[in-house]
């Protein structure tokens, strides 16, 4: 079209390769200038950005900062912006402006165009990515780390891949301020419980707020605590809630639920399977594994089984995982699946680089860092499953601290919160005195009895001890545990949710 050729390209510009179409933005900008609603209705978020020429990219920005302001933007609103752009000027000033909407045919097809437009600067990043890429493999001045470079592209290329590459820039304070109210208003619809994803347990939540993006989780305990247990009820409800609300007709966005990556480096698939199938269906995991079921159990199985088998959870069991390959796998799926949460179990069991082999210290320093920066990358909140130090069986009092973490100062300084579970009834049956029988004198009766009262006071209660949390107070909630199914939920009695003591 005529005006299309509104803004010719410099010489210089002309011998540019780099694929772009400039008719195409001038078009576009026109059509937005003509009808506001054009940009409500794109089907892609299109930023300054993704457009090549710097002139359409300023004017794209300041349309966009006006409307944000509930203005309506003309030619004539934006011409005191613009009266003093030297690029402009070249162009014949503020009356550009006028020359975009002067034909108004991008009208006819305004999110094709930013389509395009979208797809082009998409096509500019990966070029970018790749000449990157060639000049780091031919550089061999300094250690060569291919694995490490490999990894450097695979993340570049996830940012491509979500047309992100253009925001590791600063942004302003008040695009950040925006992302903050919308957290904040999602937190109010909610009830004033959670401003993240949601834990499915009613105390928790009202303790932490829910799980936010780009935070690092570290759920730690001793053997025996229920780690995986609080970690897989955790999984399977963000997921079963997302799976509801889309049952419901609430948006993605939406949801407190989230589609849930759970790597497993110590237990298969097929055993977190049948954990949350005991949870589900109320039959206890023995009794599953060992088929000790009667066919109204099996019955139950199977409805169990048929709700499950929708549920946005995905299991990957490979053991002996690099931090670089994990990062790499929940990249892939959050391109495909779109997952909003990322559980690891457990931490100690993922391999750093090789360089990093030759201490453990450092090598969990790199982990702890790698699943920090991938809960920031991705956006999403990644709960680790952490091991304790055994000093905690050393202590009259089990209850966890943060300096029982294992190799605790990287790991501590990279959360952004540090849970700790803890059962007291685990410890009170460990000490179990002799078991009476009819011939023993009075005291041996005695000690039973008194610990026969005792573990029935603490069976099945269980303490989740939030002992670092950036975004509120420390504390401590109580739980309940079913061991037989591997289920943790709340209280009856909501008094019991106490403060950290």
């Amino acid at each position: 079209m005529p005006e299309a050729a509104l803004l010719s390209p410099a010489p210089e510009a002309a011998a540019r390769t780099l694929p772009a179409n400039i008719e195409a933005e001038a078009a576009f900008l026109g059509a937005v200038l003509i009808d506001n609603r054009v940009i409500e209705e794109l089907p892609k978020q299109l930023t300054a950005k993704h457009f090549f020429e710097p002139i359409h990219a300023r004017i794209y920005e300041r349309i966009l900062q006006l409307l944000d302001r509930k203005a309506v933007v003309t030619p004539v609103t934006l011409k005191p912006y613009f009266e003093s752009d030297e690029a402009l000027k070249d162009l014949g000033g503020v009356g550009y402006l006028a020359r975009l909407t002067a034909d108004g045919q991008g009208l006819l097809a305004p999110r094709e165009l930013a389509e395009q437009i979208y797809d082009l600067a998409l096509l500019r990043e990966l070029i970018s990515v790749g000449r990157n890429l060639v000049e780091s493999a031919m550089d061999t001045s300094e250690s060569v780390e291919p694995m490490q470079q490999v990894e450097q592209a695979e993340a570049a290329l996830y940012s491509v891949a979500e047309g992100a590459a253009t925001q590791n820039e600063a942004q302003s304070f008040g695009i950040a301020t925006r992302t903050a109210i919308t957290a904040i208003e999602r937190a109010f619809n909610s009830g004033g419980h959670i401003a993240g994803k949601t834990t499915g347990l009613t105390t928790v939540n009202e303790k932490i707020g829910g799980l936010h993006d780009s935070d690092l989780i570290i759920l730690a305990g001793r053997p025996g605590m229920g780690k995986t247990s609080l970690a897989t009820n955790i999984a399977f409800n963000a997921a079963d809630r997302l799976r509801r609300d889309l049952d419901d007709g609430i948006e993605k966005e939406e949801s407190v639920g989230a589609a849930t990556a759970f790597f497993s480096l110590e237990m298969s698939a097929d055993q977190l399977a049948t954990r949350i199938l005991a949870e589900q269906s109320g039959i206890s995991s023995e009794a599953l594994r060992m088929g000790k079921i009667s066919r109204e159990d099996f019955q139950q199985l199977s409805y169990a089984s048929q709700r499950l088998a929708e549920l946005p959870l995905y299991i990957d069991d490979t053991p002996a995982l690099s931090i670089a390959a994990l990062r790499t796998r929940a990249r892939r799926l959050k391109r495909r699946h779109d997952i909003g949460l990322i559980v690891v179990d457990y931490l100690q069991l993922l391999q750093g680089t090789q360089r990093a082999n030759d201490n453990r210290v450092n090598e969990i320093s790199e982990i702890s860092r790698g699943l920090k920066t991938l809960a920031k990358e991705l956006n999403v909140p990644v709960i680790a499953l952490s091991q304790l130090s055994r000093a905690v069986e050393q202590r009259d009092d089990k209850r966890p601290m943060l300096s029982d973490l294992r190799e605790s100062g990287s790991i501590e300084q990279d959360a952004d919160m540090v849970w700790f579970v803890f059962r007291e009834d685990y410890y009170v049956a460990a000490k179990e005195p002799k078991r009476p029988n009819e011939n023993d004198d009075a005291k041996v009766h005695e000690d039973h009895a008194k610990w026969a009262d005792e573990m029935e006071r603490v069976y099945g209660l269980a303490e989740l001890i939030v002992a670092k949390q950036r975004h509120g107070a420390t504390g401590k909630v109580r739980l309940r545990f079913e061991p037989r199914i591997t289920r943790f939920s709340d209280l009856a009695d909501e008094s019991m949710a106490g403060g950290y003591e």
